[in-house]
């Protein structure tokens, strides 16, 4: 699995206004019919599997779609005017900003459905377990189908048969929100609705979610004992999210990406995954969960097939990348989840975290090449790549709400430049026509990109093969490797062999790296000199290779060799 994440609204956004805290008239939107077959095979070629569309679904907006039957909602409780994906208002609807016929919307995204999976690839959509708008509203939902809170005792704090929590008949206060030109009459929620990072309370902060609500899966939070479980009889909101789940199934999708996935009880996820898998035994479960003591509870109990790997890998990666940790760290982090390291998903930016190319994360892109080739390279595990990440987005505009933080707005209508070169890039055999020319180094870098990423899936050893990191012989090493900036493994298949080295240094290393006797047996490697191609580069190399002798490489500065020997 190789994931590309999309963030919709903006990828190929043809406006290029860009005005700060813009509206929808004034910066435009990208449309999901700008996914077009040209652009979606461009996407297969360059290695990926899978496409995630962030924000598909119907979310809170400060735009104004009441002409077509959909609720205007309250600027107090919306993030930007565009609104936060996260902040769904409508579970069985299509978001309007992403249809260039309104009314049409959920046609045009079965026939995005269509092209994608013509592509060669599945579709990932997100399902947002935890929280909802304040408004949430549907007004697409099926017959007889009803509204989550809609049959809610708003006087208890807490019922099973509640989908949402209650303050006890306090008003929320919305000085969250300051005062906005749009908020000509008060926001009024009597009684508030505890806000979605579990604030129960009718006081949330401008730090807070504020612009959600939490849902109630049979969690009572604020009881004497503390977090008392309620889950027989089957509470009602299990039941609501197995369903629109279902309804997207039925629709096409091939994978969930379930944010904040720990956030709800994991016996929700036990029961819901089962029941979607009887109708649907092929689709997939990515979960969102930072708390590396509950991994194997969501795998092994909850049933997912993929977590995100943030606290252990990532954070590791982007340490070693800005020299505060050193290469050599990157062991003891697989080694913590190795009983379950197929099921980690690898990444270096998604919509959450802040560019690589930005001032705030490292500043150069070139700098995290050899931890794209260590993600890609080390294991079978999913990888998955931010659009904008591989031509080195750089997330340099205050676009409004989201302001100046290194990372692409998830909030604002806005248009990076990255993401309409990367929409115009038409079919591979006539890049040299695109009107939205990369530069030398967003070229250089894109190749590489594309390298690494075919690679993962046309090398053998990478593809299915067995992995070794022989970091543990070479902590010592005097043949010019330093484990503070440098990292290797060894992959192999039946028929293939190779030595990668990652080099996170200003400075190209010529080294000698220790390849130990064990895994000389373990990987039947063949003792003596051969002759080696750099996957990577291209350039031939002789190999000598001796149980516990040193392998002399030369790997570039910000950089890495994959030395494959066939056979």
């Amino acid at each position: 699995m190789t994931i590309y994440q999309v963030f919709t609204r903006l990828y190929g956004n043809p406006c290029t206004n860009n005005t700060p805290g813009g509206t929808l008239e004034q910066n435009g939107c990208a449309k999901m019919n700008g996914f077009t077959d040209a652009v979606l095979k461009r996407i297969k070629g360059d290695g990926y599997s899978h496409i995630w569309y962030t924000g598909l679904i119907e979310h809170a907006t400060c735009t104004d779609y009441s002409a077509y039957g959909i609720a205007k909602n309250h600027p107090a409780v919306v993030k930007g005017m565009a609104g936060s994906p996260y902040a769904i208002k409508d579970y069985y609807d299509i978001d309007p900003d992403l249809a260039e016929d309104v009314p049409n919307r959920m046609h045009e995204f079965e026939e995005l459905v269509k092209r994608t999976h013509k592509a060669g690839l599945k579709l990932v959509l997100d399902f947002v377990p935890n929280h909802v708008a304040r408004e949430y509203h549907s007004d697409n939902c099926p017959r007889g189908v009803k509204d989550l809170g809609a049959t809610d005792d708003t006087s208890l704090h807490f019922s099973t048969d509640n989908n949402f929590y209650y303050c006890w008949g306090e008003p929320l206060n919305t000085e969250f929100a300051g005062r906005r030109e749009a908020d000509e009459y008060p926001y009024l929620e009597q009684p508030a609705k505890a806000s979605g990072n579990d604030v129960f309370n009718a006081w949330p902060s401008r730090n807070d979610w504020y612009e959600t609500v939490k849902l109630n899966y049979g969690v009572d939070y604020c009881d004497a004992g503390g977090r008392s479980t309620h889950f027989d009889p089957i509470p009602s909101t299990w039941k609501k999210m197995r369903d629109i789940l279902l309804f997207w199934c039925k629709k096409g999708v091939d994978a969930f990406r379930c944010d904040m996935a720990e956030m709800v009880p994991v016996e929700f996820w036990q029961w819901a995954l089962k029941e979607v898998r009887k109708k649907y035994p092929k689709v997939e479960f990515i979960a969102e969960v930072y708390n590396p003591a509950e991994y194997r509870n969501y795998i092994h109990r909850g049933g997912f097939d993929y977590l995100y790997d943030k606290v252990g890998l990532y954070d590791t990666l982007r340490a070693v990348i800005n020299r505060r940790q050193p290469a050599g760290s990157i062991t003891s982090q697989w080694q913590s989840v190795d009983d379950i390291r197929e099921h980690m998903l690898y990444f270096l930016e998604n919509h959450d975290e802040q560019r690589i190319a930005s001032p705030e994360f490292c500043g150069d892109a070139f700098k995290a090449l050899p931890a794209l080739v260590c993600e890609a390279f080390m294991g079978n595990n999913p990888l998955m790549i931010y659009a904008g990440q591989e031509i080195g987005e750089p997330a340099a505009d205050a676009e409004g709400f989201s302001g100046l933080d290194g990372r692409t707005t998830i909030f604002d209508y806005w248009s990076p430049e990255t993401l309409r070169k990367l929409h115009a890039l038409p079919a591979a055999k006539s890049r040299k026509k695109n009107p939205l020319p990369l530069t030398e180094k967003e070229q250089a870098l894109y190749d590489y990109y594309h390298r690494v990423l075919t690679l993962r899936e046309s090398e053998t050893a990478f593809a299915s093969g067995l992995f070794y990191d022989v970091m543990y012989v070479n902590y010592d090493n005097h043949q010019g490797f330093n484990p503070d900036h440098h990292y290797a493994f060894l992959r192999r298949s039946e028929d293939q062999f190779v030595l990668v080295v990652c080099n996170f240094s200003d400075k190209e290393a010529d080294m000698g790296v220790k390849i130990p006797a064990h895994a000389f047996e373990y990987l039947s490697i063949k003792e003596g000199s051969q002759k080696a191609v750099d996957l990577l580069s291209g350039n031939k190399h002789q190999l000598t290779l001796h149980p516990d002798g040193f392998a002399g490489v030369s790997v570039p500065a910000n950089g890495a060799v994959a030395l494959s020997i066939k056979g």
